[in-house]
């Protein structure tokens, strides 16, 4: 059973930084790739940031140079460093996870970002 555990979003005014946190039950270099996705009230998920097990990553033109995608070994977490922060940031942020041909999610965390 693979589990996702988001952690780290919440609160922060434009401007700030947050962190956000995906852990994961097993090792990461088990999946093929691992990604953030994030769904604003009344819009589709998208993407955010992903990378694959070779350490690539792909960054969304909408957050690029202010967010970045990061993995830790040993930790078995995957990590979002948003810097910059907008109001159009915020959005429920999910960790997702590939494997198999199957897909994981996990329960997401919220992050807002005030003016």
């Amino acid at each position: 059973q693979v589990q996702l555990v988001e952690s780290g979003g919440g609160l922060v005014q434009a401007g700030g930084s947050l962190r956000l946190s995906c852990a994961t039950s097993g090792s990461i270099f088990s999946f093929i790739a691992m990604g953030w996705y994030r769904q604003a009230a009344g819009k589709q998920r998208e993407l955010v940031a992903s990378i694959n097990v070779g350490g690539s990553t792909n960054i969304a033109d909408s957050v690029k140079g202010r967010f970045t995608i990061s993995g830790d070994t040993a930790k078995n977490r995957v990590y979002l460093q948003m810097n910059s922060l907008k109001p159009e940031d915020t959005a429920m942020y999910s960790c997702n996870a590939q494997r198999g041909g199957n897909i994981y999610w996990g329960q997401g965390t919220q992050v807002t970002v005030s003016s």
